[in-house]
């Protein structure tokens, strides 16, 4: 029997991910090239396979006459050649590497339209094979289909709103007597991230997704109810948003966190350490289960977890750069203990910018850069894989 990330969420029923009983899974393990090739499908279709050691991160974009699937975790091959097929739309396959990305670039004869959800598969081992990305595609048609691949996709039609009510949870930081950090000008956090958790609540909304908010006032809650608010609401996807601060006033832009018992960097260390105390959430029944059981399962949905959760947050990251929002020095995704992220539901905490800078305390005020915030949002969310 295949067990889906979803399910492994699920299963024994399971509420919550226990914390500190057993060794935590951060994220994927590294991902690793296996092959590259096209083939020729009825209807004049073009079929690029991309073999991968482990589940791919991915997403896709479609410059002019070309097809790049970028994958995260994974570094270029010079050792695995392409297999182009004769009669295809591709010409040429190249890998480029972007940090902690590879992107793998079709050049194209034609243009192509977005890619529909109907056009990808993505199929488990079986065999000699191990993971494999399928797409399926035809030369664009119309205008139309042309100026629709511009768009960004990671899997999923970006432009459909959601039709199967994906329920959001978004988390306003702080509020009540914790104001959070508070800027030059006297911003504080706490109002700030309200302000663009409304924003955000409405533009989910109308998108056709299924929301809460942990708080929709001014109100003070504890990390722990935060997470369980979340798992109470059986959320499919969860959303902390904070303003950062740091010593040096210079430093400016977002980042993306996602949950990991050991921090990525000494800053996402300490920004930890200054967010949460510390939670530990309970498992009802949980102890009930022998203990070589428990270990098995929460590995099993930690795993999940964080691979899901690193999904989005790659995805939100490439959102917020292609709305040309400035990310902070370094890697704009990055790990760290946040006990609000402690559950089964996925999730990432997305630091807006800082309020220690004063050009970004006042763009954090301006609803015309929390709008475009808030739509950057949506999009990864829209594009975001569910199903998988």
């Amino acid at each position: 029997m295949k067990i889906s990330r979803r399910d492994a969420l699920k299963i024994t029923g399971l509420s919550v991910v226990v914390a500190g009983m057993v060794p935590r899974m951060a994220f994927a393990a590294r991902n690793a090239l296996r092959s590259i090739r096209t083939g020729v499908q009825p209807g004049d279709k073009t079929r690029l396979v991309i073999e991968t050691s482990t589940r791919p991160s991915y997403s896709l974009t479609y410059p002019e006459k070309q097809l790049v699937v970028d994958i995260a975790n994974m570094s270029a091959d010079s050792s695995v050649t392409p297999k182009l097929a004769s009669g295809t739309l591709v010409s040429e396959i190249s890998q480029v590497q972007s940090g902690d990305h590879l992107q793998i670039v079709a050049k194209l004869r034609k243009n192509i339209g977005q890619l529909q959800k109907s056009q990808i598969m993505l199929l488990e081992p079986n065999g000699d094979n191990d993971y494999r990305l399928v797409l399926d595609f035809t030369a664009a048609s119309t205008s139309a289909d042309k100026i629709a691949s511009s768009v960004t996709s990671s899997g999923a039609s970006s432009q459909k709103p959601a039709q199967n009510k994906n329920i959001i949870v978004i988390d306003p930081g702080h509020g009540g007597k914790d104001p959070g950090c508070i800027g030059r000008g006297g911003t504080k956090e706490k109002d700030i991230v309200l302000s663009v958790a409304r924003r955000l609540k409405a533009g989910l909304d109308e998108a056709g997704f299924k929301t809460y908010m942990t708080r929709s006032g001014d109100k003070y809650l504890k990390l722990a109810e935060r997470a369980e608010f979340a798992e109470n609401r059986k959320g499919d996807l969860f959303i902390s948003l904070h303003a950062n601060a740091n010593p040096s006033r210079s430093v400016k832009g977002f980042s993306i966190y996602t949950l990991s018992e050991k921090a990525s960097d000494e800053e996402a260390k300490k920004l930890a350490e200054s967010e949460n105390a510390a939670d530990k959430i309970g498992v009802d029944g949980f102890t009930e289960f022998e203990r070589d059981i428990r270990a098995a399962l929460s590995s099993l949905q930690q795993h999940a977890v964080a691979e899901m959760s690193e999904e989005y947050a790659n995805g939100c990251a490439r959102a917020f750069r292609s709305s040309k929002v400035e990310a902070q020095p370094g890697p704009s995704v990055r790990h760290a203990p946040f006990a609000v992220l402690r559950s089964t539901v996925p999730g990432a905490l997305i630091e807006l910018g800082h309020l220690s800078n004063a050009s970004e305390e006042k763009l954090l005020k301006s609803p015309d850069h929390q709008n475009k915030l808030v739509a950057a949002i949506v999009r990864s969310i829209k594009n975001y894989n569910f199903d998988v």
